[in-house]
């Protein structure tokens, strides 16, 4: 039986603010800046390639919850965020059928080049998995391993046929997957995308990227006629390993997983434990820009917090993309038994921090209006952020208060320029 809950989570009216004040700022970036000199005439113009990234990342949520039957608890969030597309798919089957009602799958697909490999293999990868016959009620780890890496390499084969005839040749995606039995956790890794496990407020395992600079990856690619420029394959596919990529595996007398991308996976076992808190999978939306020694401390400090999941991954996105991912951005937070628990003196501390932060701001934004300055957002977030603040949450920092700061200065903001009730004289209200 599966339960769980899904649902869409927009963000807060005064981050769309901000996001349309940063908006010709970003805009300029991703195009370039400035352009001098004289305008093109209709005949010089150059065909425009359409840029990967949006003038403004879309901020609605995905999220979706739920839990097993042995007190597995579970929450996915993912965001489109400044790219042009969505191309991130998951699986969250905290229970699975007849005979393994106690074991739970997970995976995280990121797909590049289209979303049409990712949507595939969400699709198909764990019933090629199951199908090989090797995962059981006896939980053998050599036969669970044969079975995941079996399972890709079916999968890549079946992919190969939809692709030619469907016209995916260049579509490909990464899969972080994660296979939770009564004794063992398996990891099943193939490409950029990576999951942890934390125990006791330590990263005790994460899977490793598979990325082109990597020596025995490199060894592989040059060995099958490609080469390594600007860490990427031929200097074009940053990742070493995906289901799909066809082009990159056509090199003749060569299996699989031999091929410059290969679509085999680094499958790892790790004994269960009482002490096991969470694991994590993501994309690499997420990884760009926290480490797994962050990532784990922040999440640990949110579940003191907050008794939604949905919500704590929802901040750990908001603290993704404050700290500049580009990317998609999806996680799956997964919670044992051990996992940590409500305490009434982190909520008490949390709501001093809070309280703290709104008087800064408040504070800053009097402090730049009697210098005659003006105190737009960026003026006082630069402030702040030279100031000392002590108690913000471990390996989230600033950014990971950001959403506190914002709804803060609006509020001053307005207290500071009320709106007149003609509409004269006064800021414009937020709607």
């Amino acid at each position: 039986m599966r339960t769980a809950r899904k649902g869409s989570m927009e963000m807060p009216a005064f981050v769309r603010q901000l996001v349309k004040e940063t908006e010709k700022r970003v805009s300029s970036f991703f195009k370039g800046g400035g352009h001098g000199g004289a305008e093109q005439t209709d005949g010089e113009r150059e065909e425009v390639i359409p840029s990967p990234y949006l003038d403004r990342p879309i901020l609605d949520k995905l999220t979706e919850e739920g839990c097993s039957c042995w007190g597995l608890t579970y929450a996915l969030c993912s965001m489109q965020g400044w790219r042009a597309n969505m191309e991130d798919y998951h699986n969250c089957v905290p229970q699975l059928g007849t005979g393994l009602a106690d074991w739970s799958f997970f995976a995280v697909f990121d797909g590049h080049a289209g979303n049409k490999v990712a949507q595939y293999v969400s699709q198909h990868l764990l019933d090629q998995v199951l199908a090989t016959g090797g995962i059981g009620p006896e939980d053998h780890p050599d036969r669970v391993r044969g079975s995941f890496t079996d399972g890709f390499l079916h999968t890549d084969k079946h992919l190969l046929t939809a692709a030619r005839r469907e016209g995916w040749e260049r579509g490909g995606t990464t899969v972080t997957s994660t296979l939770i039995s009564p004794r063992y956790i398996y990891f099943a890794n193939c490409g950029d995308s990576r999951a942890m496990l934390c125990q006791a407020g330590q990263v005790c395992f994460s899977t490793e990227d598979h990325k082109p600079y990597s020596p025995l990856e490199r060894e592989r690619i040059e060995s099958a006629g490609g080469s390594v420029s600007l860490q990427r394959i031929n200097g074009s596919l940053a990742v070493s390993r995906a289901l799909g990529d066809f082009s990159y595996k056509g090199t003749v007398n060569r299996p699989p997983t031999q091929q410059m991308v290969s679509p085999e996976p680094e499958v790892c076992v790790v004994e269960r434990s009482p002490g096991d808190e969470f694991l994590v999978l993501a994309c690499d939306g997420v990884w760009d820009t926290v480490s797994n020694e962050e990532l784990c401390a922040f999440i640990q400090s949110r579940l003191r917090v907050c008794t939604d999941l949905r919500d704590v991954c929802s901040q750990v996105i908001d603290l993704c993309l404050y700290k500049g991912s580009l990317d998609n951005i999806s996680i799956i937070l997964v919670c044992f038994p051990g996992a940590p628990q409500l305490s009434a003196e982190a909520i008490h501390q949390e709501a001093e921090l809070e309280d703290l932060l709104e008087s800064k701001v408040a504070e800053i934004y009097e402090e730049l209006s009697t210098q005659g300055k003006e105190p737009d957002l960026f003026s006082v977030l630069t402030v702040l952020a030279n100031t000392d603040v002590p108690g913000l949450p471990p390996g989230g920092g600033l950014q990971s208060k950001r959403n506190c700061i914002i709804s803060a200065y609006y509020e001053k903001k307005e207290a500071h320029n009320p709106t007149t009730p003609n509409g004269l004289g006064g800021s414009e209200k937020l709607v």
